[in-house]
């Protein structure tokens, strides 16, 4: 069973500096049809302007991973770490018993546009701590990549929870197969471009719940393409 959740019926934040879709009740975005989907609570894709930015704020007994699509983010934390987050790049910062961080546009000039991605743990109270690394598109082109996961194989980033994140580029016409394990669900995330899912066309920013299904089959269409997979327990 596939469920596809569009872009166009997401809700939205509009500040001026920041424009957001979210695919689940976020802030003042309150759906109970769309409050998540097993442990994924959240997946905002966000454009900030040019110098701005989310300040200092905090958080606890959340794993926040950030996806850049185009430009460059800025992250600052209370455990001491100060990065930019580019395009190919994974981040996860695991908030645990409290961090306290800060999100800015990188760029004076260009905007950034990312997916900021919230999954509950399954344990509270651990430590915080922060995770960043790079996967190229030869990793991804036409397969998908692991570049996030409880145990870290692979050389993924890790986070608190028993699901995995996979990322992968798609020719048009090019086909991508993953099995399902018995009793997991996967969400699908098109990030650019087109793609069939399961037999079903979602182009950028759709999104589709998949249930009681032992493949999940990715096809490009037109045009180049980029996936997000959860495999979610």
């Amino acid at each position: 069973m596939i469920e596809v959740r569009r872009s166009r019926e997401r809700g939205s934040t509009n500040l001026g500096w920041l424009y957001s879709r979210h695919t689940f009740s976020f802030g003042e975005y309150h759906d109970p049809r769309h409050m998540g989907f097993r442990s994924l609570r959240v997946i905002n894709e966000d454009r900030v302007v040019p110098g701005a930015g989310f300040g200092t704020h905090g958080h606890h007994d959340m794993e926040i991973l950030s996806y850049v699509l185009d430009g460059a983010l800025e992250h600052k934390d209370s455990m001491g770490n100060g990065s930019v987050i580019r395009p190919g790049d994974i981040q996860v910062m695991s908030a645990g018993t409290g961090v306290v961080h800060s999100e800015r546009n990188h760029s004076p000039s260009q905007p950034v546009h990312f997916l900021q991605i919230w999954i509950e743990p399954d344990a509270r109270g651990v430590a915080p701590r922060y995770e960043q690394k790079r996967f190229s598109e030869e990793q991804k082109q036409n397969t998908v990549r692991l570049i996030a996961s409880r145990d870290g194989r692979e050389g993924s980033v890790t986070f608190q929870q028993d699901a995995s994140l996979y990322t992968g580029l798609l020719d048009p016409g090019g086909a991508i197969t993953m099995p399902i394990a018995p009793g997991r669900r996967a969400w699908v995330q098109v990030v650019r471009g087109e793609a069939t899912v399961n037999g079903e066309t979602l182009a950028a920013g759709d999104g589709a719940a998949i249930e009681s299904e032992a493949t999940l089959e990715l096809r490009g269409r037109t045009e180049p393409s980029e996936v997000l997979v959860f495999d979610l327990g």
